[in-house]
């Protein structure tokens, strides 16, 4: 350990090295280090000495399992590199150093090219927005090729990565900088050059992507890749209020819990208190804590130095925090969204005879602090634990680490694959709890989400009805687990969640109560619903000797597999596609053995999708909703001073709050689900048009009670007093409304297919056909539509309105989304009006139904105006049939009479 010293005031920046295993990653780090003073001889890999990797299993494997960091001067910078893990089976490690990044450097191997897993590396780098460097490795090797590799990262990664090697003053790489950001090209074409800031921005906009070649290991390249790091990483400015991300839980030598985070604001000082607790949030009392940071290290390796207090931009790990956890946001900081990447292999750990069990688990808890994704989860009934994992690799670290640690020598059994499941149609779920002197009751909406969507949590509850404290208690309960499906036990995903309604007792509630309502009133509505049960899919690419191509379709078709024409590149076949996980297990011995060593095989996870033999998966599984006593499918009611339990099926008929969902909508949820379209040409026989409006407007009526255009009622039914005391209420004159049509533009544009595809080519012919469509549509419903478009992220934009042929189109102001204008809108003129949105937004929708409005989904509304337009033209049709008259079918009756009599008097002379 290292001396204590003062913390130098520097600009931080926080960069980590990211790649698929073997691409050399390790190497380069140590090169960075050795280039910038950092330490005095390189180590390697092979020969176990390197820098950053620190544990005795790191050595001997010779691959990273745990990020490290080291801290190091970079010109006026003071860098802290992060080394992450590149094995796949240790991805959720290395996906939780993404949260406090500045930067990124992605090492692609020249020698293997960017592989699958580098691919969703790149993925990730795209959701947590993070600016990257690319380094290609291994040039040294005999057959890399630069432009090759370039095209290759090009094509599979970006076109906007960029050669920035000795190309700083060459014309053509000023162009291609040029190229990605239209208002640069502009000016490049007016000037001829593009500055230092303008480059910075660029990068940091994730505009452009620098790539660099060379050999970490024969330092090769390392120049101009230092200097490109130097010159073209930007500080990030932070505020004065206090901030920190977690993102790892470790342990020290002696056994000390350490908290690694960033400070993201203000600073962090020696003794100082930290709490989770944030002001107008309500929180359960026993889940607020408030505790000492002890100490403050900044490693580097090994080894660490004591600072007094760590200013923003600092990595740092501090001692005394005992119930931190990966993710979690201090002070000013948000939480993070949950990690991508999850393991979806389940394994029994297997104990030496005679352990304590018990002992064991609360040890292996330790291990789940420091790696949350192994989710040990003890298993009552077979009296087990169990682990999730990524892979086997993982399994024999584990193994290594548990004896090194706590010397039990563990076994696992077979890996059994993790299952999730969804639902298929939205139901409402109701818990309630009311034990003697408790009280809470929560009614909850579930609706299937979209695929890879996870759980998203939402409330439509009014204030008026459920204070807001419980309101967001209660979602804080959704938030805080795992809640278990009905048909195997396995974690629900994909599904929107939203607070209908509740009740809490002004005496008798307390924090506790509201989650074992809300609990309950999700398995309530599992147990009502039709559930899906979704197993793991990896995404594939296989290459075989052209010869053994069919061998590998053969197999994908009998993998249950989904994959795309074969391509060719050289005496190669490239198949890519989808499989289950299951299927894919031990299918890389098999492509090792069919091709002789010649074929390689990339696995990716692509998410998770219905399983296809769901029935026998459920009854091998053997899981018993009812019987599981952790998760409560009833709920609790009181009655003559005692509580008693009631199952979920019966529910509905002791509950105290009116049901948000009505019987009817539950028999004819089919023909009214959202996410269902069913074929037909009656306007009744698809979701979102006009008609079928009215009939959900009648059940909403009818569970919510008469909807009042005053958002304080909130879904309070109307009650009007008699006026002369004999029970008589005079009807009133019903006075003419207005209808107004509000269109979310972006939301119709990419959600109909042929507007998505002209949108990619062009967005603004896209809005232009969307203009013309609904002008016409207009035109044959004459309503006033309003069409709006988001430009909230134009700086500087004002509200604007334009007058197009019949319609009014919208363009928002700087700030507010198309949602928030629409929502506004509602609320200002659904007092006298007759008002639709068509939205897809699925919480808008929701919102704006509470608020009085109906809605129309973006594939509603597409079936309405193609059904208007059917109409129209039969309409027109039967008028050009029946307007073929003769002359006199027009004529007054005495007119026709005089006419008739002269032709029959006419007739007779004849």
């Amino acid at each position: 350990m290292g001396e204590t010293s003062e913390n130098n005031k520097k600009k931080h920046i926080c960069i980590a090295m990211l790649a698929h295993v073997d691409a050399g990653k390790t190497t380069l780090s140590e090169s960075l280090l050795y280039l910038c003073g950092k330490i005095r001889k390189m180590g390697r890999v092979d020969h176990g000495d390197a820098y950053l990797d620190t544990f005795d299993l790191e050595r001997e494997r010779g691959i990273t399992i745990f990020s490290k960091q080291a801290v190091f001067p970079m010109g006026d910078l003071e860098v802290t590199l992060l080394d992450t893990p590149g094995h796949v089976d240790f991805s959720a490690e290395m996906e939780r150093t993404l949260q406090v990044l500045d930067y990124a450097v992605l090492v692609i191997s020249g020698a293997d090219g960017v592989q699958g897993h580098t691919q969703t590396l790149w993925r990730l780098l795209e959701r947590y927005q993070i600016p990257v460097f690319i380094f290609i490795n291994k040039m040294d090797q005999e057959g890399t090729d630069k432009e090759a590799l370039l095209a290759d990262v090009r094509k599979r990664l970006s076109e906007n990565c960029i050669d920035f090697t000795n190309g700083q003053e060459n014309t053509d790489f000023m162009e291609n900088l040029a190229v990605c950001e239209e208002s640069l090209l502009e000016k490049y074409l007016e000037e001829g050059s593009l500055s230092k800031e303008e480059i910075l921005g660029l990068i940091r906009k994730r505009k452009v992507f620098p790539c660099y070649f060379g050999s970490a290991l024969k330092m090769t390249g390392l120049e101009d890749f230092v200097y490109g790091l130097q010159t073209y990483m930007q500080p990030e400015e932070y505020g004065d209020t206090f901030g920190a991300k977690v993102y790892k839980i470790a342990r020290d030598d002696q056994g000390n819990r350490l908290t690694y985070m960033k400070i993201t604001g203000g600073s962090l000082k020696v003794k100082e208190n930290l709490t989770n607790q944030r002001a107008g949030f309500r929180q359960p009392e026993d889940q607020i804590w408030e505790e000492k940071a002890d100490q403050i290290r900044i490693y580097s390796g090994a080894k660490y130095e004591l600072v007094k207090e760590a200013e923003a931009g600092t990595v740092c790990a501090v001692t005394g925090l005992t119930r931190t956890y990966p993710g979690e946001g201090l002070g000013c900081e948000a939480e993070s969204q949950m990690p991508v990447l999850e393991p979806v292999l389940n394994y029994q750990i297997q104990l030496p005879e005679g352990t304590d069990v018990h002992l064991m688990l609360k040890k292996l808890k330790e291990l789940e602090e420091e790696e949350p994704q192994l989710h040990i989860v003890w298993n009552e009934q077979l009296g087990e634990i169990h682990a999730m994992l990524m892979g086997e690799v993982q399994t024999e670290i584990l193994k290594k680490l548990i004896w090194d640690r706590f010397h039990v020598a563990v076994e696992f059994g077979t890996g059994n694959i993790v299952y999730k499941e969804t639902i298929a149609q939205p139901v409402e779920g109701v818990g309630h709890f009311e034990p003697l002197r408790h009280y809470a009751e929560v009614h909850l909406l579930l609706e299937p989400g979209e695929r890879g969507s996870g759980l998203q949590f939402f409330t439509a509850c009014s204030e008026d009805v459920l204070d807001k404290n419980w309101q967001r208690l209660i979602l804080t309960h959704l938030e805080e687990r795992e809640h278990p499906g009905v048909l195997t036990g396995a974690p629900i995903t994909d599904m929107q969640i939203t607070l209908l309604t509740g009740r809490a007792h002004q005496k008798h509630t307390e924090g506790g109560d509201f989650r074992q309502a809300t609990y309950r009133a999700v398995r309530q509505g599992l147990k009502k619903a039709k559930s899906i049960l979704l197993e793991p899919y990896y995404e594939v690419r296989l290459e075989v000797p052209a010869e053994n191509i069919g061998r590998a379709m053969a197999d994908f078709q009998k993998m249950q597999g989904t994959f795309g024409a074969p391509e060719t590149e050289g005496d190669m076949a490239v198949l890519k596609g989808y499989a289950p996980v299951k299927a894919m297990r031990d299918y890389q011995r098999e492509v090792l053995s069919y091709t002789r060593g010649r074929g390689r095989l990339f696995c990716a996870l692509k998410g998770y999708e219905p399983c296809q033999d769901q029935e026998k998966i459920v009854a091998e599984t053997g899981y018993d909703s009812e019987r599981d006593l952790d998760n409560p499918t009833g709920s609790v009611f009181c009655a003559h001073g005692a509580g008693f339990l009631v199952p979920w099926y019966q529910v509905e008929e002791y509950m105290h709050v009116e049901s948000q969902l009505s019987k009817e909508a539950e028999e004819n949820e089919e023909n009214i689900s959202i996410s269902s379209y069913p074929s037909g040409h009656s306007s009744k026989s698809y979701v979102g048009s006009y008609e079928d409006e009215k009939e959900l407007q009648a059940i909403f009526e009818r569970t919510f009670g008469p909807v009042k255009k005053d958002r304080g009622a909130g879904f309070r039914s109307v009650v009007r007093a008699d006026t002369d005391g004999t029970g008589y209420v005079p009807k009133k004159k019903k006075t003419h409304q207005e209808e107004y049509l509000l269109v979310d533009g972006y939301n119709i544009i990419f959600a109909w297919e042929d507007l998505k595809e002209l949108a990619a080519v062009n967005i603004h012919a896209a809005q232009t056909r969307l203009m013309d469509v609904l002008s016409n549509y207009q035109g044959i419903k004459n309503c006033n539509l309003i069409l709006v478009f988001d430009a909230y992220k134009v700086e500087g934009h004002r509200e604007e309105t334009l007058k197009y042929h019949n319609i009014y189109v919208v363009y928002t102001k700087e700030a507010e989304t198309a949602d928030q204008y629409i929502e506004k809108t509602v609320h200002k003129i659904g007092r006298q009006h007759k008002v639709t949105v068509a939205t897809s937004d699925g919480l808008e929708q929701i919102i704006i139904l509470g608020q009085g409005a109906q809605r129309m989904s973006a594939k509603g509304l597409q079936k309405e105006i193609q059904d208007s337009e059917e109409l129209l033209r039969q309409e027109w049709h039967q008028h050009r049939q029946s307007s073929r008259s003769y002359l006199f079918d027009n004529v007054s009756q005495e007119l026709a009479d005089y006419v008739e009599q002269v032709r029959l008097g006419n007739d007779k002379e004849k």
